[in-house]
């Protein structure tokens, strides 16, 4: 049973985690395509800034509480279309910290030994020498659950993520079958929607643009700092004139990911016909620059009006507790906790 019969549509739910300040990778790989999807008016779509997930990584308050601004602020500035869509923080929807429990009561401790964050976490114990689970919290262990719970709440039916995440809406559709065998059909299993397609870009060092690498170029930097950024990109010691190929230089990457075909096809000719580094650089961040200015204006003026930025996420709330407070009222029935009378 779906708890969202008014509409035979998908839906759609996609979680972003609290955690830092959203990159260039961030922004080709995820933002720029849901913000895209945003605009479809032919699936129900929940998108959501995961922030009790950010608590199993970041134990410092002010930065969760300021990553949750600039990423809200972010997916606003870019032109996430709220009326579409609905847009809500996850800590303002005390329904999920529920569900989380009544799906941690039927979920099997061997699925979540099989979760790969877990298993990495104990092999690097094992490899330092430590205890099995030294340092893992049980956030860490049960964040498949809590990332079910995300997803079963709504019914969600696809699931956007990248391939390492594939496993999590599998570990979904087990735990939410198991509450379905146990209590009857509540819930629609979901499917994981992969793109291949979906650009992957390299940091400053030539390897994935990651925070962990501490590669990342920020989104709306300043156009100086941006500038500086760009030309800090790692490239190799050809000179101006010779021949360079395109298909290994991150320089080229990041270029493809921003810009036409027709402009991809001429900065390749460029390549081959010896443009100097600083050149393409250059041409890099004028076509960087040119895509974000706009959006590097609207995300300044959101950081300073944050009440419009709270105030727009209380009404996602409203909408999300519209569709998950009596779908957990069914839910409660459903396990045996109702009133006596």
């Amino acid at each position: 049973m779906n708890n969202n019969t008014a509409s035979e549509a998908d839906t759609v739910l996609t979680g972003i985690t609290t955690t830092g300040t959203p990159h260039l990778g961030n922004y080709v790989g995820a933002i720029r395509p849901a913000i895209a999807a945003s605009q479809n008016t032919d699936v129900n779509a929940y998108y959501f800034l995961a922030d009790f997930h950010a608590l199993i990584k970041c134990q410092e308050p002010e930065k969760v509480h300021q990553s949750t601004l600039e990423i809200a602020a972010t997916w606003l500035a870019l032109g996430l279309n709220t009326d579409n869509v609905v847009f809500y923080r996850q800590s303002d929807i005390p329904e999920i910290p529920q569900l989380t429990w009544f799906l941690n009561c039927v979920a099997a401790k061997g699925l979540m030994n099989r979760a790969h964050a877990y298993k990495d976490s104990v092999q690097k114990n094992l490899d330092s020498g430590e205890d099995t689970d030294y340092g893992i919290t049980m956030g860490l262990f049960s964040y498949p659950v809590l990332m079910a719970a995300d997803i079963l709440m709504f019914n969600a039916t696809k699931v956007p993520v990248g391939r390492d995440q594939i496993q999590h809406i599998e570990m979904a559709r087990d735990i939410g079958q198991r509450f379905n065998h146990i209590y009857g059909e509540h819930f629609t299993l979901p499917e994981a929607v992969v793109d291949d397609h979906v650009a992957v870009l390299q940091g400053l060092d030539g390897r994935k643009m990651s925070k962990s690498y501490g590669n990342t170029i920020p989104l709306f930097l300043p156009e100086k700092q941006l500038k500086k950024h760009i030309n800090k990109i790692v490239t190799n010691l050809l000179e101006p004139g010779e021949p360079k190929d395109p298909d290994t230089s991150t320089v080229f990457q990041i270029w493809r990911a921003f810009a036409t075909k027709e402009q991809t096809d001429a900065m390749r000719r460029e390549f081959e016909n010896g443009i100097a580094w600083g050149e393409a650089k250059k041409q890099l961040f004028e076509l960087i620059n040119e895509e974000l200015r706009e959006p590097r204006e609207r995300y300044n003026e959101l950081m300073e009006n944050p009440d419009y930025i709270e105030t727009t996420l209380k009404a996602g709330a409203e909408k999300a507790r519209a569709v998950c407070t009596p779908f957990m009222d069914k839910l409660n029935r459903a396990v045996g906790l109702y009133p006596l009378v």
